[in-house]
C-alpha cells in the first residue's frame, strides 16, 4: 500500500510541475501579436512603433499610404478580421477599418489585406498591404468621383423673442385677462 501511495504522491508533484510550466507561443501566436501591435501602433498615431514591424523595403511605401492618418483620415477602430498562415514564413492577414474624415463625418469601412513574412532576423515582418474591399482613400488607394458634397445648411430654428416686433412689423400685443 505504500508504494502505491508514494506513486500517486510522485504523480501529483509530477502534474503540479507541468503546469507550471506554460508553453512557448506557437508561430501562429506571434504572427498574429505582430499584426495585432503594427495596426494597434498606426490606430494611435504611433507611426515610428509600427513602421518597426514593416520591412525596410517596404517602409516608404507604407508612409507614403499612411500619411493622412490622424490629419486627413481619423481612424476610429480596428479589427483583425482574419489570419492564415500559407507557410511557415508566410501569411495573410485581414484588417478591418472603421474611419472617417474630419471634413465630412461620415464613419466608413475598409478591409485590408496584408501579407507577411517570417524573417529569420526580424521576426513577422509586413512586407505589403493593399484594400480588399471597403470604402477607398484609406491607405492611399484612389477616390472616385462622385457627386459635389451638398452645401452645409444651417438646421437651426429661427429665434424668436417675447416682447419684440413680430416678422409681420405689426407691434406685440399686451396680454389679455386681469389674471385675478
Amino acid at each position: 500500500m505504500p508504494s502505491i501511495m508514494r506513486r500517486a504522491l510522485y504523480f501529483a508533484v509530477a502534474a503540479a510541475s507541468l503546469l507550471g510550466c506554460p508553453m512557448p507561443p506557437t508561430n501562429a501566436a506571434r504572427m498574429q501579436e505582430a499584426a495585432q501591435d503594427l495596426n494597434m501602433n498606426a490606430r494611435f498615431g504611433r507611426m515610428e512603433m509600427a513602421i518597426e514591424s514593416v520591412e525596410p523595403k517596404e517602409r516608404d511605401a507604407f508612409v507614403k499610404r499612411h500619411k493622412s492618418w490622424g490629419s486627413g483620415v481619423r481612424i476610429a477602430d480596428t479589427e483583425l478580421a482574419g489570419a492564415h498562415l500559407k507557410s511557415d514564413t508566410e501569411a495573410e492577414v485581414t484588417v478591418r477599418v472603421a474611419w472617417y474624415r474630419p471634413t465630412e463625418q461620415e464613419l466608413r469601412v475598409t478591409s485590408v489585406k496584408q501579407r507577411w513574412k517570417n524573417l529569420k532576423d526580424r521576426g513577422w515582418t509586413l512586407v505589403g498591404e493593399e484594400r480588399l474591399d471597403g470604402d477607398p482613400g484609406l491607405i492611399g488607394d484612389p477616390v472616385p468621383e462622385g457627386p459635389a458634397p451638398a452645401p452645409h445648411q444651417d438646421a437651426h430654428f429661427p429665434t424668436i423673442r417675447l416682447g419684440a416686433r413680430a416678422a409681420t412689423g405689426t407691434e406685440p400685443q399686451a396680454p389679455t385677462g386681469t389674471g385675478e
